[in-house]
């Protein structure tokens, strides 16, 4: 049983939105009602099913033990030409920086990266009309009505990437851990042996000046880590939404690696990354645990080697554990996130200010043909199958005849009895459209 501080960050869930309320088959027979008449309301809508971004949250532990959700349908018509209620939408709130995508076709629905924006990924069923709508002068008196609509039925992947402003990466064990708890009041799991950040830390760093900016302890990389070694995409993820990444190399002259391989190895997992190049983002460099006897001479080759491969950027030398360096690292760390805020609205401005003007055009678009197929499953067995004329039959109240003769008319219309006889319908032939079925007649 995983403990409440479980990090979780991928999961799957299953939302049914609302069914529209069934509109109502009434007459008005009162005494001062001279014509009288159809007097059946329409349903209320059915509740939807949307998310709400809420940064007092950090992971998405509230759906691994819930999975199905489902909003309430909306009332029923009612007689005297009354509407039903609608039903009330459910909200259900998520972390910041969750990626909402359907589970089945990979399609991204939406992206919740600010405290309080909203996300409808399931939508309630509109209520159905009363026999009100359809009088006529040839029938004053209709006993047809609609039933609701269906709500909306998602299978759903949610996944979150942690939102910071500062990203902590390097190898395992270089000093992650033990620096986010240096400058923050965050309390990650630190300890002398490798992968102990097995989940994203996020603590806020607060200058002497006033300054503040979000840090994110996130689990060491390794070699393959773009191809699924160690923690791999599990952290990489996590990175892409970082303004500033600061690149801890250790100096450990004991651990048995080069440090410039060490940070090569790292910049090409993040080129390598599948669904975006995360080594082009602003990084510092940061040479960890100077405080080891013999990290001088490591570090010296270190800088030696970034210089003979045209890398002119400072290294910052960092010991956690003194706090040396540590003050200067978290200014210019500041100051950096200033700078790609500042050029990250600048990007944004002029690409607003590039986009043509909207002008909208009106043109009259013919409706759309509703499509189906027929299927033969069985001797004298037949499906139908299409999504909208499988919403028009579960929208028809079949409990009076004029809304049977009714959905019989459209049928026919649509060219669903010539498209049976091609398939070879003959009298008495079952077909099936969703959950209703009926005996095919020539």
């Amino acid at each position: 049983m995983p403990t409440p501080s479980t990090f979780v960050d991928q999961t799957k869930i299953e939302v049914q939105a609302g069914k529209g309320g069934d509109g109502m088959v009434a007459f008005r027979h009162e005494k001062y009602v001279p014509n009288g008449g159809p007097a059946g309301g329409d349903g209320g809508r059915g509740g939807s099913i949307i998310f709400v971004a809420d940064n007092g949250l950090r992971t998405l532990m509230d759906f691994r033990y819930r999975r199905k959700f489902k909003a309430d349908p909306g009332e029923n018509g009612r007689i005297k030409s009354q509407y039903g209620r609608a039903a009330k939408d459910l909200y259900l709130k998520v972390p910041v920086g969750t990626t909402v995508y359907d589970f089945y076709t990979g399609e991204e629905i939406g992206d919740l990266t600010e405290n309080g924006q909203e996300l409808v990924v399931a939508k309630g069923g509109r209520g159905g009309r009363g026999n009100i709508h359809f009088a006529t002068s040839v029938n004053t008196a209709p006993e047809i009505a609609e039933n609701g609509e269906p709500g909306e039925f998602r299978t759903l992947r949610l996944e979150l990437k942690v939102l910071a402003d500062v990203g902590l990466v390097g190898y395992p064990s270089v000093g992650k851990s033990t620096l986010l708890s240096v400058v923050t009041k965050a309390k990650p799991k630190i300890a002398a042996y490798q992968f102990t950040t097995l989940k994203p830390n996020l603590g806020m760093v607060v200058l002497p000046d006033g300054r503040d900016f979000s840090m994110a302890d996130l689990p060491g990389l390794i070699k393959g880590a773009s191809q699924g070694v160690g923690l791999g995409i599990q952290f990489l993820r996590h990175v892409e939404r970082t303004k500033v990444i600061l690149h801890m190399v250790s100096m450990d002259p004991n651990n048995g690696r080069d440090a410039y391989d060490d940070y090569e190895t790292i910049l090409h997992e993040l080129a390598s990354y599948t669904e975006d190049d995360l080594s082009s983002k602003r990084e510092l460099i940061v040479a960890s645990q100077m405080d080891i006897p013999g990290a001088d001479e490591k570090l010296a080759q270190f800088k030696h080697d970034l210089a003979e491969n045209g890398i002119d950027q400072p290294v910052y030398e960092l010991s956690s554990i003194t706090h040396q360096g540590v003050d200067k690292l978290m200014s210019d760390a500041a100051n950096l996130v200033s700078e790609v805020e500042a050029e990250q609205a600048a990007a944004k401005a002029k690409a607003a200010a590039e986009a043509p003007a909207e002008s909208k055009t009106y043109k009259y678009r013919r409706p759309e043909k509703m499509e189906f197929t027929v299927e033969k499953i069985g001797d004298h067995e037949f499906e139908i199958h299409g999504e909208k004329l499988e919403r028009l039959v579960a929208m028809t109240n079949m409990d009076h005849q004029d809304g049977i003769m009714r959905l019989a008319r459209k049928l026919k219309k649509l060219g669903v009895d010539d498209e049976l006889r091609a398939q070879g319908a003959e009298d008495g032939d079952d077909v099936y459209i969703g959950n209703f079925s009926f005996e095919f007649v020539q």
